[in-house]
């Protein structure tokens, strides 16, 4: 029983000594505090308008207001930052596909091509989250 002890308590510091996995709890915790902040954000608007994020197409197709589409987006991100906390494997490739639409969104009317640019590399570092994952959180589950 000590013998098991042991064996676990060495595996743990390793695990915590490895790049690797430092950089899975990394993007882990970021990937689900920011999804988070920023959909919460989507119901107050302090750090910026977000209305003003959502093509006008977009904005034409979707029932409601600009801002009521946000309240949505909001908790879509919400939703995605809490899966990424509980099941990182799931969760990333979700925050991911959620950084892509984002992407088309920005890049289909003028003005914000910089932010698609800054998004793209935060739909990379997803990506890398969710590949990491296999390895660090493999279940449905968190490890």
């Amino acid at each position: 029983m000590a013998t098991d002890v042991s064996r676990s308590s060495t595996a743990v510091a390793a695990a915590r000594s490895d790049p690797a996995y430092q950089a899975f709890l990394l993007l882990r915790t970021v990937f689900t505090v920011a999804p988070i902040l920023f959909g919460l954000d989507k119901f107050a608007n302090l750090l910026v308008r977000w209305p003003g994020y959502l093509a006008p197409w977009i904005d034409g197709i979707v029932p409601g207001t600009a801002q009521q589409a946000m309240y949505a987006v909001g908790a879509i991100e919400i939703v995605a930052g809490i899966a990424v906390a509980l099941a990182p494997r799931f969760g990333a490739w979700l925050v991911a596909a959620w950084l892509a639409g984002i992407i088309v969104n920005l890049l289909t009317f003028p003005g914000f091509f910089d932010i698609a640019l800054r998004d793209f590399g935060l739909f990379v570092g997803a990506v890398a989250l969710a590949r990491l994952a296999t390895r660090y959180a493999p279940g449905w589950h968190t490890s």
